[in-house]
């Protein structure tokens, strides 16, 4: 993923997450991620997310993974 993808789906995870008014813990917790994890993802600088892990993240949100990536 390059560095642009990865700071929009960083956005769109605290977006939803906060709209669905879950903490990162909750999330953790819902979608089976490691809390730390997720905030990596949702930091400054994340890292690649793995098709594993946004599929996870899809199901927690109970959406599918392309609306997940709808930025």
């Amino acid at each position: 993923m390059n560095t642009a993808i990865q700071k929009k789906l960083a956005k769109r995870l605290r977006e939803l997450r906060k709209k669905e008014g879950l903490t990162q813990e909750k999330l953790a917790e819902l979608s089976g991620i490691d809390y730390k994890h997720i905030q990596l993802l949702e930091s400054i600088n994340p890292p690649a997310a793995k098709l594993d892990t946004l599929e996870k993240l899809a199901k927690a949100f109970k959406i599918n993974p392309s609306n997940l990536l709808d930025f």
